[in-house]
């Protein structure tokens, strides 16, 4: 269990993904290249035998905004998008409506 107060230092955002590619050496990784508000941050996640770059550009998509960076694989991650795993499925969390990037969940 975590605080109420431990939560809210949380900082989930809403990001729009405007470049995404394979990593080389890896047959999970991708680095994608995410839009919140006027901000560009890469992100690498282990989503590529569920994705295809091809299929995430102009996605918006939830991600962690304050986590702290991460280097993986060489590569610097500097935020988390979250995403459900059920067996061999994984699903992105995306709102149910378009909204801007840059938005701060409530």
């Amino acid at each position: 269990m975590i605080t109420f107060e431990d939560f809210e230092k949380i900082d989930l955002r809403l990001a729009k993904i405007i470049a995404a590619e394979k990593i080389d050496g890896s047959d999970k990784l991708l680095k994608i290249k995410a839009q919140i508000g006027n901000e560009e941050r890469q992100i690498i996640a282990g989503i590529g035998k569920f994705y295809t770059p091809e299929n995430l550009i102009d996605k918006i998509i939830v991600i962690v905004f304050n986590l702290e960076p991460r280097m993986i694989m060489g590569l610097e991650s500097q935020a988390m998008l979250l995403a459900v795993k059920d067996n061999n499925e994984l699903s992105l969390i995306v709102p149910d409506k378009i909204m801007p990037s840059g938005l701060q969940l409530s």
